[in-house]
């Protein structure tokens, strides 16, 4: 196993780790979890903030700089301001931003930046009103919409918005690629990824490579934009566009050989990937008494184990877990 940095065995350097601080959502989008049935984890199975803290502490000791929160629905985590100043502290942090559904933000963005977060992304699959509720099963869409305003005017930017793509959503795609017209925002769309069960397959929606086609007979040619390595998203401008479109391709045209991200669900567990069962139990190590070089060296050992890529077309989805739980 190397030593120089938190590395695996396929030459890849982890340098991101996205932390779930909650299993909890106030939506129940159509391709994360199932209608009815979600049994929340009690509130002393989660990490409390000093564990987070620490665990999160040592993955920096280790080389990530780069942290995101999310869920479940982040902001559902009662004084999370709290948790964003402890994090924003740890000298080797880098960039701090928070995945999130949007429906709270627009009364903590303003608390959120002031403890340090710099920037937000936000799920928005609809500007349709109807449809935007079909999809999350409810949702107010224009909660969301005011939430991202708050978060542009907060400064927690450049804003993202994730756009899972839905047979439900198809007909408003070009709407979300406008936005970027108007604001320097990057409006990513993504393929529905089979991982979890408890929704069992839902339909794919249009391929990447057919909605660029789509963008380029409504609006010309798109510019390619430089684009980091690992970065799960190829994108590009529509002429005359202040911000970008983005295509995650997760399925379709994996990206997994410059993977430089690892997981913390909620309750400790360390996800080497997405789609693979392979982890580590931290919480277990966190109550049993491990000193920060045993935590260290767990981690370490585990990382070295991250699998070479997913296996979508081959592997089934897990019976139980939701997104939610996994901390995608």
């Amino acid at each position: 196993m190397s030593t120089a940095g938190l590395g695996d065995a396929f030459g890849r350097r982890m340098r991101t780790l996205r932390v779930s601080v909650t299993d909890r959502c106030d939506l129940r989008c159509t391709y994360c979890m199932p209608a009815a049935g979600m049994q929340w984890l009690p509130k002393e199975a989660l990490l409390s903030f000093e564990e987070l803290e620490r665990v999160v502490r040592a993955f920096v000791d280790l080389g990530v700089s780069r942290l995101r929160l999310t869920g479940g629905e982040p902001l559902l985590r009662q004084d999370l301001p709290q948790l964003v100043k402890s994090f924003a502290a740890l000298p080797g942090v880098e960039d701090l931003a928070m995945t999130t559904n949007g429906t709270r933000l627009a009364a903590l963005a303003p608390a959120l930046k002031a403890a340090g977060l710099q920037r937000a992304t936000v799920s928005l699959d609809s500007l349709d009103p109807g449809r935007f509720a079909a999809v999350t099963r409810g949702g107010d869409l224009d909660k969301v919409w005011q939430g991202l305003l708050a978060a542009e005017a907060s400064g927690l930017g450049p804003i993202k918005i994730n756009a899972v793509v839905t047979p439900i959503n198809e007909p408003d795609l070009m709407d979300l690629a406008a936005l970027t017209f108007g604001r320097g925002w990057d409006v990513r769309f993504i393929e529905v990824m089979p991982i979890s069960g408890a929704v069992g397959r839902p339909a794919a929606g249009l391929p990447m490579a057919a909605l660029k086609r789509r963008m380029e007979e409504r609006w010309g040619r798109l510019e390619a934009l430089a684009t980091e390595a690992s970065a799960p998203a190829r994108r590009w401008r529509i002429p005359g566009a202040l911000g970008a479109v983005g295509f995650i391709a997760s399925v379709s045209d994996s990206f997994c050989g410059s993977c430089d991200r690892l997981r913390l669900s909620a309750t400790g567990r360390l996800q080497l990937c997405l789609a693979h069962p392979d982890g580590l139990d931290l919480r277990a190590l966190l109550r049993g008494g491990a000193t920060d070089a045993t935590l260290k060296g767990a981690i370490a050992e585990a990382v070295w184990r991250k699998p070479a890529g997913h296996e979508f077309h081959r592997q089934a989805p897990s019976p139980q877990a939701a997104m939610s739980r996994i901390g995608g």
